[in-house]
């Protein structure tokens, strides 16, 4: 990031941007004691001489952050490329939170719908008491006599077959149904993690806003003191004319 500092032949009484050397009231200026001390690197880097009593403007100083803001989320990021989205809903000031429909991943088709329902058909109380029901049944019906030819004798070699091959498809029924719920879980924790950022990130621009806020409320205060001095002075000035003025007619009269 390159800002250009044009010569200014304007009066150099009046503090100027550090950076574009732009005056009031063409823009507003913020002092360098208002300015976070994170960005005061940034800001020698790009104009040496950055110092107490300098002044940068709310343009300048924007980019600067954000040119500081795009150096952190790439440390942040441990090298990796800086979440562009963020840094997009970040400089248009758009929320990053986003709809549960929307952070869900692309819509699942009929075979993932079938292994969500089946896994949570298959952990399920229901399942399990009728299940258990229908193993106590198959067993009565073919032990007690009340079919003329059971269809599964003991050792009930038809009922661990079934057994068997239920088994065998649950676990692939599961290991879908759980791949899903990854890709759910982390894009859950993908939108909870720009939430906490951009959190994190407001924080330091209100922590920016206060301080800025706190120094100019001292500023104004400091500002009527320093004028009420002068009127005082002034109105001291005037009554000793006066008094002045009066002698000298006493003494002419």
């Amino acid at each position: 990031m390159t800002l250009s500092r044009p010569s200014s032949q304007r009066d150099p009484s009046v503090p100027a941007c550090h950076l574009c050397d732009r005056r009031p009231p063409e823009v507003d200026l913020v002092p360098q004691r208002a300015v976070r001390p994170a960005l005061h690197a940034e800001i020698e880097t790009l104009a040496a001489g950055w110092q107490p009593g300098c002044y940068i403007c709310h343009a300048d100083l924007a980019r600067v952050r954000r040119h500081h803001l795009h150096a952190w989320l790439h440390r942040h990021h441990r090298g990796a490329p800086p979440d562009q989205a963020l840094i997009a809903a970040i400089e248009s000031d758009e929320p990053v939170s986003r709809p549960p429909q929307e952070v869900m991943p692309e819509r699942a088709g009929l075979g993932d719908r079938a292994a969500d329902r089946l896994a949570n058909l298959g952990g399920s109380w229901g399942f399990i008491l009728s299940f258990t029901v229908l193993l106590i049944g198959w067993m009565v019906l073919n032990t007690i006599g009340l079919l003329a030819r059971p269809f599964d004798p003991y050792p009930f070699i038809l009922l661990n077959l079934v057994l068997s091959s239920l088994a065998a498809l649950q676990a692939p029924v599961i290991m879908m149904s759980q791949r899903r719920q990854e890709e759910k879980d982390r894009a859950r924790a993908e939108s909870d993690y720009r939430i906490n950022l951009m959190a994190e990130l407001e924080i330091r621009q209100l922590h920016d806003k206060l301080d800025h806020a706190l120094i100019q409320l001292a500023e104004m205060r400091e500002h009527p003191q320093a004028r009420s001095e002068q009127g005082g002075k002034t109105k001291d000035m005037d009554a000793a004319e006066g008094c002045d003025k009066l002698g000298r007619s006493n003494s002419g009269q």
